[in-house]
């Protein structure tokens, strides 16, 4: 799901406004004095990624021990939701691509980063200049997805290769619940705890530290508007229409399409049925809290059995994160582009990958996009140091563009019940 929405009278979205408005008045006031403030901004962005990778750990995990499926409807949701996905990435990419809307800041990204970044690019391009090669073959693929020791990809916080260890963890954790051993039932009540617990922890430290998010922002702007002018919030422009523009053929176009063929349902009555549940989410920036008008809508308005909906909106919101994942595609390529470089297909198709791994392990987490962008940037060889500073330069557009994926992760759930309902009533192919 998207993240939760900011607490209190004064919700993040509206903080993270503020923090813009004082970084540009701070840049005005203390002029080249407020360059330095950039260093400071960058340590939260740091500290969100460092969390996040051991966060989709217990996520993934915690969703094994907790949830059980039937084989048939497990087997319908994941293909449902791969398909989804599917087409979020390939509009994610083709909208960026077509757009081009990182060429505005192409030739200007180490001016806007400031001498941290310069300083550290040696050092990054050292780095990856000792990468292995980009590659077609999938076997060879497949090989660098699995790590050589069970801690490396949490030090190199590789999203992929944690989901995977992840994954492999959760089902041999449902084998032994399966085999009803006596003697593992003290065990496996113990990792149920672990994950359930690990999951709670984690969740909270980076609550806190989404907390000190507008600060960073504050930081940063204050830092970038006294180096370059305010002319580089302009250059954003492109990027959000880049990102609505994605978000709104996902779901409203392929949705559509999705109900029309596969469920034989109206699109029209659709989205009118599920209007108080998108209008909910856009308004307050969060699927999770939206949930209890989303099983309203698709059982009293668009009359989906309670188990379809909550299979969909329930068990499948790790799966049905379209919304960023079509976000953190077309992030990774924008910032690509500004950086003047052009990733090869099995880039793309590692960036495609790293955004599903992603969506899939951060759900209900706040501020979720926010949190596993630093990973699928670094998975598109972007060096840590313009991670860390180009980040927090997106955040000024975030509080709207999260708004655009929690209502399309919304959607998604609910396309995805309403064809579920239809394939049990009626099975996949219209045979009763």
């Amino acid at each position: 799901m998207s993240a939760a929405p900011g607490g209190g009278r004064f919700p993040l979205s509206a903080r993270i406004v503020v923090a813009v408005v004082l970084g540009i008045v701070a840049a005005r006031v203390l002029g080249p004095r407020a360059a330095p403030l950039g260093d400071v901004g960058m340590l939260v962005i740091r500290a969100l990624k460092a969390l996040a990778t051991p966060l989709i750990l217990f996520a993934v995990l915690d969703a094994f021990a907790r949830t059980e499926i039937p084989g048939r409807q497990a087997a319908r949701l994941f293909g449902l939701s791969s398909l989804n996905a599917l087409v979020a990435i390939a509009l994610g990419l083709g909208v960026s691509h077509t757009i081009n809307a990182g060429a505005r800041w192409q030739g200007h990204l180490t001016e806007l980063l400031g001498p941290a970044h310069a300083a550290a690019a040696p050092a990054a391009t050292a780095a990856h200049a000792g990468a292995a090669a980009p590659t077609l073959n999938p076997l060879t693929n497949l090989g660098r997805m699995i790590p050589e020791s069970v801690v490396e990809p949490f030090v190199k916080n590789q999203v992929i290769s944690a989901v995977l260890i992840a994954v492999a963890l959760g089902v041999a954790l449902r084998g032994l619940k399966r085999a009803n051993d006596p003697a593992l039932v003290s065990a496996i009540a113990t990792w149920e705890s672990f994950a359930h617990g690990g999951l709670a922890l984690f969740s909270g430290v980076l609550h806190g530290v989404v907390k000190l998010v507008p600060f960073a922002v504050f930081a940063v702007v204050a830092s970038v508007v006294a180096r370059t002018g305010v002319g580089v919030f302009a250059a954003l422009g492109p990027f959000l229409a880049t990102v609505m523009l994605g978000l709104f053929l996902h779901a409203v176009v392929w949705y559509g399409i999705l109900v029309s063929v596969a469920a034989r349902r109206s699109p029209v009555a659709f989205f009118v049925g599920a209007s108080d549940a998108a209008l909910t989410a856009l308004s307050c920036g969060s699927s999770l809290a939206t949930l209890p008008i989303t099983l309203r809508c698709l059982q009293d308005k668009l009359k989906v059995s309670p188990a379809s909906a909550r299979l969909a909106a329930c068990v499948g919101t790790n799966l049905n994160h379209d919304g960023i994942i079509l976000y953190e595609a077309a992030a990774a390529i924008f910032v690509t582009q500004a950086l003047g470089t052009h990733l090869t297909l099995s880039q793309q198709v590692t960036v495609a990958l790293s955004s599903v791994m992603a969506g899939i392990g951060i759900a209900g987490v706040p501020e979720a996009g926010l949190i596993t962008l630093p990973l699928v940037l670094g998975a598109a060889g972007v060096p840590d140091a313009t991670v860390l500073a180009v980040v927090p330069l997106l955040l000024p557009i975030d509080w709207l563009v999260g708004r655009g994926r929690a209502a399309t992760n919304v959607l998604s759930d609910m396309a995805v019940a309403t064809v579920l309902d239809r394939w049990e009533t009626v099975g996949p192919r219209g045979d009763a």
